[in-house]
C-alpha cells in the first residue's frame, strides 16, 4: 500500500500546480492537520481512494467547514484494505482553543480506545498531529510531544507513526524519517510518500 501523508503546509504541487498523475499509485491520503479543508475537499475530488484526517491545532474551521469527501479518524480505529489506522489529533494545549490537550487528556483519549484496540489486534498505523515525546518534538510547550504515544509504539509496535505540528522549515536539521523501537517515525510536513 502506497501512502501519502500531508501536514501543515499545503503543497503547491498538490493544489497551485496539480496534476490528476500525482496521485497515480497513491492508495490513500492521510492528513495530520493544519491543512485547508478545501485543499483536503480539492485532493477528494481527484482522488479515488479514502483521504483520511486529524485534527491540527489550527483546524478550528472545520468544525463549520469540514472537509468534503474526507473521513475523520479521530479516535477510532479505520481498517482500508487490511491496514488499521488509528487516529489521535491535536496539539499540547498551550492557550485556549480546541484541539488542544493535556498529557492526562490525550491518555484518557487513548484508553478510551482500549476496547477498539482488543477487537482490531491492535493498529498499523498512527495519525496524529503532535509528534511523540523527545521524539522529534520542540522544546517549547507549543511543540511539546505527548508521552502517550511512546507509549502507544511500545505496546502496540505499530509499522509507522505518522504526524504534523513541527514544521520542518522551523529547523533544517529537523528529521524527516527515525526510528522508536521497530516503528519507522515520519514528519508528514507538506507531503511524503511511503509504501507500507
Amino acid at each position: 500500500m502506497k501512502i501519502l501523508a500531508l501536514s501543515d503546509a499545503e503543497s503547491p504541487a498538490l493544489w497551485d500546480y496539480f496534476q490528476p498523475e500525482r496521485l497515480k499509485g497513491i492508495d490513500v491520503i492521510v492528513s495530520c492537520g493544519d491543512l485547508d479543508p478545501c485543499y483536503l475537499s480539492f485532493l477528494a475530488t481527484f482522488f479515488s481512494g479514502p483521504v483520511l484526517y486529524v485534527h491540527g491545532n489550527h483546524d478550528a474551521c472545520y468544525q463549520t467547514t469540514p472537509p468534503e469527501g474526507c473521513i475523520c479518524i479521530e479516535d477510532q480505529v479505520y481498517v482500508y484494505q487490511g491496514v488499521r489506522f488509528l487516529g489521535l489529533g491535536g496539539s499540547m494545549r498551550y492557550k485556549p482553543g480546541p484541539h488542544q490537550y493535556t498529557e492526562t487528556q490525550m491518555r484518557l483519549r487513548a484508553l478510551r480506545l482500549w476496547f477498539r484496540l482488543k477487537w482490531n489486534r491492535g493498529f498499523d498505523v498512527l495519525v496524529t498531529h503532535a509528534p511523540a515525546y523527545g521524539l522529534g518534538d520542540g522544546k517549547s510547550l507549543t511543540h511539546t510531544g505527548f508521552r502517550i504515544f511512546r507509549t502507544l509504539m511500545e505496546k502496540y509496535q505499530p509499522a509507522f507513526f505518522i504526524h504534523g505540528h513541527i514544521h520542518l522549515s522551523y529547523d533544517p536539521t529537523a528529521r524527516r524519517v527515525s526510528r522508536y523501537g521497530s516503528t519507522t517515525i515520519i514528519n508528514a510536513y507538506e507531503k511524503y510518500e511511503f509504501d507500507l
